[in-house]
């Protein structure tokens, strides 16, 4: 698991095919350290490490994985948000995160102030409903905190020190960004029986009086 504050940032030096998969080489400060089978998040993905060496290593992806993320649109040259596993020694800033992808949003507004900046994000439909007031959210693996929601938008106040050291900084409207929901509130609608996985009307994702009742309250 990773805890979403960035460690570093790296830079996208090669993209290739390999079979099904596609293959991200990484140019980073701590490439060197790694070691085959460990994970790095990158902007807000779970990758393993398949080959490293002084100032890179290669990951891979499958067709799930850009298919859920913005990587589909990556190309050499970009920048990327880097963060190693939390050890089990380490300290839980930020908030948890697994590094599964929910999809992307796409960046509305930028606006940089004296002392903050506020990030205004859009977001597909099905993910507006674990997004709420002073939650946790992942964008491009930085764990932030929701400031407002209107409808399928919602904003985060991003420190200088956070857009200097994350590729924050250098979005614009119109990019995708990766967005990762907090998965606490995936349980508990797990749990209450509301996820919506049975398309059926009987089942209905709603939480009406009839809902309630039927799980004893």
């Amino acid at each position: 698991m990773f805890t979403g504050l960035v460690e570093a940032t790296g830079t996208i030096a090669h993209v290739a095919r390999a079979g099904d998969v596609t293959v991200f080489r990484v140019s980073c400060p701590f490439g060197g350290e790694l070691k085959t089978g460990e994970s790095v998040c990158v902007s807000g993905v779970c990758t393993t490490v398949t080959d490293f060496g002084p100032g890179w290593f290669s990951v891979q992806l499958t067709e799930e994985t850009m298919r859920a993320s913005r990587f589909s649109l990556v190309t050499t040259g970009d920048r990327v948000n880097l963060e190693r596993a939390l050890p089990v020694t380490g300290r839980l800033d930020g908030h948890i995160v697994a590094g599964h992808v929910d999809g992307t949003a796409i960046v509305m507004t930028l606006k940089k102030g004296p002392s903050a900046a506020e990030l205004w994000l859009d977001l597909p439909k099905e993910l507006t409903r674990y997004v709420v007031h002073k939650g946790s959210i992942c964008v491009d693996g930085v764990s932030l905190t929701v400031a407002s929601v209107n409808g399928s938008s919602f904003s985060v106040a991003v420190i200088p020190e956070t857009l200097a050291r994350t590729t924050l900084g250098g979005l614009r409207a119109g990019m995708r960004v990766n967005i990762e929901t907090d998965m606490i509130a995936r349980y508990v609608e797990k749990m209450l029986g509301l996820a919506p996985e049975i398309p059926s009307a009987s089942l209905s994702g709603e939480l009406t009086m009839e809902r309630l009742t039927q799980m004893g309250w």
